[in-house]
Parts: C-alpha cells; structure tokens; sequence
C-alpha cells in the first residue's frame, strides 16, 4: 500500500487520461470510466466513477508499481484547499473508513473546485 504520509509524492498536475488509461484498463472493472487524471514526477492518480485509483511507480525502470484503490462509498468526510497568492498548491484531504486521512496536493494548474465538486456527487 502506498504510504500517504508522504504527500510529496503527489504532487499533481492535469494529465491526458489517454496518456494513464492503458496503466490502469487491467483493473478498470465494467461500468467504471476514467474522469480524471493526476501526475506526479514518477506517479499518478486517477478519479474514475467509482473509485480513486493512485499508483506507485517504482524501481529504477519503473515497471514495478502499486495499485491501491481507494472506493468512494469508504469515504467519511473531505476536504478542499484551494491555492493562494503565496501557497500555490491546492489540496484534497479523504478520510477513509479503516483507512485514515489520505492527502493529495496538486500543482497550481489543477482545479480543486472540480475535483471536490467530482467527490462530492459520488459521495453525498
């Protein structure tokens, strides 16, 4: 499982899902669609229809990675931050049940006000 203690990890920007569908189509279930993209230096994260999917590449050729699927019917409550003048990086904040506070922090570029609106119709 990935450690989220680490946010430095993710710190995302918008991506084509195009460029991460063929990443993640072996453990896209039927019904599921990508809606949204993430990535970081190495790693990247997806938000499909029904869950937020976040991938951890490593070793030096990049071919190991971890999936870890994070399904939104465990989320409990969340939270948005949305970048400032000074702080540039926005923020998504998840507590998951049995899971804890996942945190992701994306690059100014990214639109937070749409991934909270995106997590809020799947989760309210």
């Amino acid at each position: 499982m990935i450690d989220f203690e680490k946010s430095s990890v993710f710190r995302l920007s918008p991506c084509d899902p195009r460029d991460i569908a063929p990443s993640v189509a072996p453990i896209i279930i039927a019904g599921e669609e990508i809606v949204l993209c993430f990535k970081g230096a190495r790693d990247f994260v997806v938000f499909t229809n029904k869950r937020l999917i976040a991938v951890n590449v490593q070793g030096i050729t990049g071919k190991k990675r971890d999936f870890t699927s994070l399904p939104y019917s465990r989320i409990q409550a969340f939270s948005i931050e949305t970048a400032g003048t000074f702080d540039l990086d926005a923020e998504l904040d998840l507590w998951f049940s049995g899971l804890g506070n996942v945190r992701l922090e994306f690059k100014g570029r990214a639109d937070i006000r749409q991934i909270g609106h995106l997590i809020g119709s799947y989760v309210l």
